[in-house]
């Protein structure tokens, strides 16, 4: 069983939806209505992050379950965390200014691309 990654993958989903309830915040806080989406610099980051957060989930959740399958559960819940903590870094940072999004984008970026490779090479050498 999995449940190390399972965890995880909750974790990664409860911050997504933290991040919607974020937006949600920020739209009533500086008066941007639906279905706008600019207008306000502080509610466009916010808006941002949650976007990015959701660009990033087709590529984070299968390389985190094929790593899983494949190679560990263990590790690629240790990866899944790394990458969570990432976004939260980046969510701190791209919150208060565009030049700060850098660092939890970089976290959450090379803990992604190791599940990815990871997933990748065990997929492929099971495969020869």
């Amino acid at each position: 069983m999995y449940h190390d990654t399972a965890i995880v993958t909750c974790l990664a989903v409860a911050f997504y939806f933290f991040t919607a309830t974020q937006v949600a915040r920020a739209r009533i806080r500086y008066g941007v209505t639906l279905p706008a989406i600019s207008g306000n610099a502080d509610f466009e980051r916010m808006f941002r992050i949650q976007m990015n957060t959701l660009e990033w989930m087709p590529i984070f959740l299968p390389s985190l379950w094929l790593f899983a399958i494949y190679i560990s559960d263990a590790i690629a819940a240790a990866l899944g965390l790394a990458w969570i903590i990432g976004r939260i870094v980046y969510f701190v940072g791209y919150r208060e200014a565009v030049a700060k999004r850098s660092p939890g984008f970089a976290i959450q970026a090379f803990a992604c691309i190791i599940l990815w490779a990871g997933a990748t090479g065990a997929v492929v050498w099971r495969a020869i």
